[in-house]
């Protein structure tokens, strides 16, 4: 027997675990770097050619075309320098694998949870985080799914030993799923197929208003028990937390901003909004920023523009909303495509530098990290990335160097060692 377990360790002892665990966390920045000759695009639509970034101690130090190289100095000649890419509303890290209930965080039980607090149960050995970086996307919110209130959002940089290591702004926001007015015939139950008026939208509705004013009535008045629920809401009062509201249609829009509003909520942020379009002044009247889904999408419903979710962001722009883009409603793996979505807006005719800004500066300021991250500015984060070309297009966003707070970080993932794996079994050359 005792041999028998010898032979069971040294098989377990002799499995290679290298390309298992995520890249090693950079260490600290430790002398002044330089990237000089490239064309820094700041992330707020300004674009300075043959530039020349100094960055210490995790901050940009000089940014300009008339700046003396300190520390070590690498060669950008030809390259792109941008701000990394933010990508917000997604349970990244949160989830490994979605058929394998043991790697699945993202959801709790309840319906009204704004006290699960999705930062630590964040994997930062995520592969699927790892991912992230060889596309520019360095930073996210990590926000849970499922019920009404979903729980608390915390944002995090995505190169850390754990979650305390990665977290950047923790308690962010709450996230709330506004119902729909109108749903789907469920055909399973012998309803009719197609939509259907939502009889229990009323009651949905009068539920969140209760619970919000109970949450608002707990917060002001001395309690003697604690209940977690409603004492996780008083950020939302008293202005330290942002409530993010999934919500589509135009009732749904105006319903859920005029019940926070009336409930005194300081900041609201729409995500998704795919009919934002149709109520751009009342958004505008209310100062909502909205976070867009993203455009790789097909219209919802039979009489809307075949292309409206590839020109919604540009709609929203062009009325005068301060606009995000994210990725929700997909896998986590597919926000590695983020870039490529802003990508596609400048195809509908957004300026290229405007596209940029929906995943930079102004995730930045929706998630009110702005004074840090999104854009390339002295005394901010040197969080940033160079690439060989355009990051907005597939074909030419190959990063070559990225740093998040300073830290000169790995770009190689699980991915990009099969990369190397099977294009070395077809003979061919693996160019760097």
């Amino acid at each position: 027997m005792k041999y028998i377990y010898k032979i069971l360790i040294a098989f377990v002892l002799s499995i290679p675990v290298g390309g298992m665990a995520q890249q090693t966390p950079a260490p600290a920045q430790s002398e002044a770097i330089t990237i000089q000759g490239a064309t820094a695009h700041i992330g707020n639509g300004t674009v300075i050619e043959n530039c020349t970034l100094v960055f210490e101690n995790g901050k940009i130090t000089a940014i300009g075309t008339n700046v003396a190289a300190k520390g070590n100095v690498i060669n950008a000649s030809g390259k792109h320098v941008y701000p990394g890419f933010i990508a917000p509303a997604k349970s990244l890290g949160l989830v490994e694998v979605n058929a394998v209930r043991a790697s699945d965080d993202q959801r709790e039980l309840g319906d009204m949870i704004p006290n699960v607090r999705s930062l630590i149960a964040y994997n930062a050995e995520s592969k699927v985080v790892e991912s992230m970086r060889p596309n520019g996307v360095l930073m996210g919110q990590i926000a849970p799914q499922g019920g009404t209130i979903s729980g608390t959002s915390s944002i995090v940089q995505f190169d850390a030993w754990n979650w305390e290591d990665a977290a950047v702004k923790k308690d962010d926001g709450i996230h709330m799923h506004w119902p729909n007015s109108f749903r789907r015939g469920r055909w399973w139950l012998g309803e009719p197929r197609g939509f259907q008026p939502n009889k229990e939208y009323s009651k949905e509705l009068d539920e969140i208003k209760s619970f919000i004013a109970n949450s608002e009535a707990y917060n002001k008045s001395e309690q003697t028990t604690l209940n977690e629920s409603f004492a996780s809401m008083q950020g939302l009062f008293d202005g330290s937390k942002r409530l993010y509201i999934y919500a589509d249609g135009e009732k749904e829009i105006i319903d859920a901003i005029s019940t926070a509003k009336d409930a005194g909520i300081q900041h609201i942020v729409l995500v998704n909004g795919y009919h934002a379009y149709k109520v751009i002044p009342f958004l505008k009247q209310n100062d909502i920023p909205v976070l867009v889904q993203h455009t790789h999408n097909l219209p919802n419903m039979d009489d809307d523009d075949y292309d409206l979710p590839y020109k919604l962001p540009k709609l929203l722009v062009d009325g005068g909303l301060l606009v995000g883009l994210q990725n929700s409603g997909t896998s986590n793996f597919q926000t590695r495509n983020l870039p490529f979505y802003a990508g596609q807006v400048a195809g509908q005719g957004m300026d290229k530098e405007t596209a940029l800004q929906l995943i930079t500066s102004n995730n930045a300021k929706i998630l009110g990290i702005d004074k840090d991250y999104g854009t390339l500015e002295v005394g901010k984060s040197a969080t940033f990335f160079v690439s060989d070309g355009d990051a907005l297009d597939m074909r030419t966003n190959k990063l070559r160097h990225a740093f998040i707070d300073g830290r000169n970080i790995s770009l190689e993932t699980h991915q990009t060692e099969l990369w190397r794996r099977y294009m070395g079994k077809y003979g061919n050359e693996v160019k760097e």
